[in-house]
Formats: C-alpha cells, structure tokens, sequence
C-alpha cells in the first residue's frame, strides 16, 4: 500500500514537471570545483604576494630567505604550516 501511494505521488510529481532522481552532471561539478579552487587560489596569492614584495625590497634575495621572513613574520599559508622556497615560488610564478 505504501510502494502504490509513493508511486502515484512520484508519478503526479513527474507529471508536474518535476525533475526525479539524482543527476549530477559530474564532469560540470569538476570544473566548477576546479574554476573556483583556482580563484581561491589567485586571491590568496594576489594577497600574499604584496608581503612578498615588502620582504624582497627589504633584501632577501632568495625564495628561502623569503621563506625565512614569512615564517618569521607569521604569515599563514593557505592550509597552514611553515613557508618553503617552494611555496613562495609558485606564488611568484601564480603572479606572473
């Protein structure tokens, strides 16, 4: 009795217009997720950038003194732990 009602209910609703069932357009969710990853991305780096510059025209020449300063300054990362030249170089390479 319970499986008849819920089919004519889905029934009435399909007939209404209504789109039934799960259907996640998967290879659209991806780039969606990877479009705005990227812009989070971007902003992070436009923000930590202008440090970065502030630390090179202070005179650290090198990405692991640059490393060096943020570390010391506490800048955060994107998901935290310590700066590495190679995270201050995908940053500088972000921006060009």
């Amino acid at each position: 009795m319970i499986s008849s009602r819920t089919r004519a209910a889905l029934a009435q609703k399909k007939a209404a217009g209504a789109k039934l069932g799960n259907r996640t357009n998967l290879a659209e969710a991806q780039r969606l997720g990877c479009v705005l990853q990227a812009a989070r991305a971007d902003n992070f780096a436009g923000n930590v950038l202008q440090i970065i510059r502030e630390v090179q025209a202070g005179g650290a020449i090198s990405l692991r003194a640059v490393a060096e300063a943020l570390n010391a300054r506490k800048v955060r990362r994107a998901r935290g732990g310590e700066w590495s030249a190679v995270q201050v170089s995908c940053i500088l390479g972000r921006a060009a």
